[in-house]
């Protein structure tokens, strides 16, 4: 939403400023001209003075006035004084000295620019007060006096930002819910005459940057009807009965522009569940929802209001808000699969020159679990790495480069590390790897890196060949082993004294998956298909906590299986490398002397006992060529070397 769709005539606070300021100039120059004229000519002096130079004969003239004596000397020079009581000499001693005189009768007083200028300094507070209570007044929602209870809702135009259903992409089944809300509002006939009724509401659920706002904006541009904007925040004050004030003036709003759409982004902020807060039934926040469902769906029905909103929290909304009748539709809208991402990808490409190597199904391949703001992201560092490097046009690599950056932070090359500190993390690198390949269940290998990125001082990245929905048991335990080869790597090579803080984050990985496997997925033999811990929304709304519902002795028994599948994968692990101890010894070489190793290249060094990489320089000084693509959000990374707190 543009500023100037509301305010064509400019900003309305510089205006007023103007206006004041103006009004303010005036009544100084009004003050300046009243002083001019009230003051007398001539230079003012002591009446003792005036009546030495009239002895002396050096006066020429004067008038004489009941409260002011003025008058010109010999020497043309004028003068002023104001006489000391009634002095009847006077006169005789101007005679005495040939003094031209006159009378002059008093100067009426302009009234009215004397009551000006005695109320200048109220007027200017009145000012000031005014300007001050009308800048508060429109903060709180409106323009107007008692603005404060005003919705904010903004009504979006088509002059600038226009978004259709065509810059929507990769969410086909929630943009195909909302094209038919659209096609209701142009031809309502068409559904009417079966019987069908017009949505009331849709709510769109899915996880931040999959898209709900864009859809919303792309039916503000398909609908031809007026869409009215605001967030479930803005609702929300510290004053009982305003979010109550608002949501009322948003309806009376809509109602007077139906058939019309009103979309509320983030509806959680006003819509959480009823009665989990410590206030009573009539805080602010209880108030403005109990008038939001009535509004909605109540006694009195608003035809032609179609209400959307968006969230990614829909497990905190309270019941009576999701019911149908107010929110008909539910629209999941989900993070994108390959194809998916592949077309929004050449959404956001179409503003970026590409040059011909560039295959957006290849990197739609190595994104996945990206959503589309991720991939709006990645398409936006690539082109600033183009920029960086000088270049017309963004390459394959720069995407390659990019996909690193976003998913495993930049590279640290300042960042020195001791040699028994890089021979540390190629073992520990090298162990991940090695437990993978020979786990049949394991994501192939993508990379293997000792350059520190983010805060890990190397990693090894698996791909899934294909978008994971849901990981079955094998494909479970497997990542435990790949978990643990890390650390048994340094326990084999390096010895038990020698292990480093390197494997925290693989530990923290392998304890939460032992964990949720044992208590929410019922793969426990001893415990059996059961759930034994719920996540919940924390204190006051902020947060989730997980709620164990089992007694002490499940809880040792539950403590008990986590540390077994644990201790089983750390097992595997240990057979694995002490059964390939001299592959463990040629990858951690390899490592130490290329520092960045692909799946491909990995494999045909285990095979083959050496890496084809022709005309390529090798150790730290040589350009890397490191790979392109990086860690997905839904497979897995192992890294090594990690800093420990406050390192």
């Amino acid at each position: 939403m543009n500023d100037n769709d509301q305010q064509p005539n400019g900003n309305p606070w510089l205006k007023s400023l103007m206006i004041w300021g103006g009004i303010f100039l005036g009544l100084l120059l009004v003050v300046s001209m009243i002083g001019d004229r009230s003051q007398p000519a001539g230079t003012q002096i002591a009446y003792s003075d005036f009546r030495d130079k009239v002895a002396e004969g050096s006066v020429a003239e004067v008038q004489i006035a009941p409260d002011r004596i003025t008058g010109k000397l010999k020497n043309d020079q004028t003068f002023s004084t104001i006489p000391v009581g009634s002095d009847p000499q006077l006169t005789t001693l101007l005679a005495e000295n040939d003094v031209q005189y006159e009378g002059v009768a008093a100067e009426e007083p302009n009234l009215l620019l004397y009551i000006l200028a005695q109320s200048l300094p109220f007027l200017l507070i009145l000012g000031i007060a005014f300007f001050a209570l009308r800048q508060v007044q429109k903060g709180g929602g409106a323009g107007g006096a008692m603005g404060f209870g005003k919705s904010k809702a903004k009504m979006l135009t088509e002059k600038q930002g226009r978004v259709t259903f065509d810059d929507v992409a990769g969410i086909d089944e929630a943009r195909e819910e909302l094209e038919e809300i659209v096609e209701f509002l142009k031809d309502p006939s068409r559904f009417s005459k079966l019987g069908g009724q017009i949505p009331k509401g849709a709510l769109l659920v899915g996880s931040p940057g999959t898209g709900k706002t864009l859809l919303a904006r792309a039916i503000a541009g398909e609908a031809g009807v007026p869409f009215f904007t605001i967030s479930g925040s803005d609702f929300v004050e510290m004053f009982v009965g305003v979010g109550a004030s608002r949501v009322r003036d948003m309806f009376e709003q809509a109602k007077k522009n139906a058939p019309c759409i009103v979309f509320i982004d983030e509806i959680d902020a006003v819509g959480r569940h009823r009665g989990h807060g410590l206030g009573n039934s009539n805080d602010e926040r209880e108030q403005t929802l109990n008038q939001l469902l009535v509004e909605m769906d109540g006694f009195e029905a608003n035809e032609g209001i179609i209400i959307i909103a968006a969230t990614n929290r829909p497990d905190v909304l309270d019941p009576a808000l999701l019911r149908p009748g107010r929110f008909d539709r539910q629209v999941v809208v989900p993070v994108p699969d390959i194809d998916g991402r592949e077309k929004i990808l050449s959404v956001h490409m179409k503003k970026v020159p590409l040059a011909p190597d560039v295959n957006s199904r290849t990197i739609a391949r190595g994104t996945p679990g990206f959503s589309g703001a991720d991939l709006a992201n990645l398409v936006n560092e690539a082109a600033l790495l183009a920029a960086r490097r000088n270049k017309r046009l963004v390459a394959m690599q720069e995407f390659e480069d990019a996909k690193d950056k976003v998913m495993m932070g930049a590279e640290r090359r300042s960042m020195v590390m001791t040699d028994d500190e890089k021979k540390m993390t190629a073992y520990h690198e090298a162990g991940h790897a090695l437990v993978s390949l020979n786990e049949e269940a394991s994501d192939p290998i993508h990379k293997a890196t000792i350059i520190p990125r983010g805060r890990a001082l190397g990693m090894v990245m698996r791909l899934p060949e294909r978008d994971n929905y849901s990981y079955h048991r094998d494909k479970m335990h497997a990542n435990l082993s790949v978990a643990m080869g890390g650390r048994v790597a340094e326990e084999i090579i390096f010895g038990y004294d020698k292990v480093s803080s390197g494997a925290s984050s693989d530990i923290q990985y392998a304890t939460d998956l032992a964990r949720n496997m044992v208590t929410k997925w019922g793969m426990s033999d001893k415990l059996g298909p059961l759930q034994y811990e719920a996540s919940q929304e924390g204190y006051l709304g902020m947060g989730q906590t997980s709620r164990t519902m089992a007694s002490d002795e499940t809880n040792k028994l539950i403590d008990a299986e986590i540390r077994k599948l644990v201790d089983d994968a750390h097992a595997r692990a240990t057979d694995i490398l002490k059964t390939q101890e001299d592959k463990l010894h040629l990858l951690a070489q390899a490592m130490l002397e290329y520092e960045t190793l692909t799946g491909e290249e990995i494999s045909h060094l285990l095979e083959n006992g050496a890496i084809d990489r022709p005309d390529e320089p090798k150790g730290p000084s040589r350009p890397l060529s490191t790979g392109s693509i990086g860690v997905p959000k839904a497979g897995r990374r192992f890294g090594g070397g990690a800093a420990p707190q406050g390192a």
